[in-house]
């Protein structure tokens, strides 16, 4: 937790002053920006030793998306990191792609972009040059059901439907590992990772081509 919030999230600033970038570090914590409740426990399904104690995991109960809207009409860039406190005060750790939904959702953003080590989704797992360029969120739910979505994705996934769900018209997911990955994703139809709309019938047409 204060790995999160203080080294990381430093790096991060410092990082932005090097890009001579207006930043302020943040978390959910911070005026009340992320409310959560600790995460009781529950049955997972294999697991016969009775309900699995998630510890100090949190689930989000509101985002007040007027702290953000502050920061960002000074001029600031926020740097946030995915943490929150119950009503008694405890800290609790919340995934940083739920956390990144329920910002971009609260916010009315147009698009939520998601940074991983992965190229982007792909339609089979042990194959990185098996990028699904775009899907829409039945074209996702196949996904998770034929098994192409495991372990870091599928919190990505269930990030990615609740950011569209709220009313995000596009995810983009792309790889930190490419360079300009950002500046091709959002310039150029083809782009490099994975664009998820609700419905894919919004696509125009040069965005449904296949990259040449």
């Amino acid at each position: 937790t204060m790995v999160l919030n203080g080294q990381i999230n430093t790096r991060i600033l410092a990082a932005c002053r090097d890009l001579d970038l207006p930043a302020v570090g943040m978390s959910g914590v911070d005026a009340g920006l992320i409310r959560a409740s600790k995460r009781p426990p529950v049955d997972v399904e294999g697991h016969d030793a009775g309900p699995v104690d998630y510890g100090f995991v949190g689930d989000i109960e509101s985002v007040d998306a007027g702290v953000l809207r502050a920061q960002l009409g000074n001029g600031l860039v926020p740097i946030i990191s995915p943490l929150s406190a119950d009503e008694s005060g405890v800290l609790l750790n919340i995934n940083a792609d739920t956390v990144a939904a329920a910002l971009a959702a609260a916010l009315d953003a147009q698009k939520l972009i998601l940074a991983t080590g992965a190229p982007g989704i792909l339609e089979d797992r042990n194959d990185p040059g098996s990028v699904v360029s775009y899907v829409d969120l039945k074209g996702l739910q196949r996904l998770r059901e034929s098994g192409a979505l495991a372990e870091g994705m599928l919190p990505k996934a269930a990030a990615i439907e609740s950011a569209i769900k709220g009313g995000v018209p596009r995810v983009h997911i792309i790889s930190y590992k490419l360079p300009d990955s950002l500046l091709l994703e959002i310039f150029t139809n083809e782009g490099t990772g994975t664009l998820v709309v609700n419905d894919i019938d919004t696509l125009t047409p040069a965005e449904q081509a296949p990259a040449s």
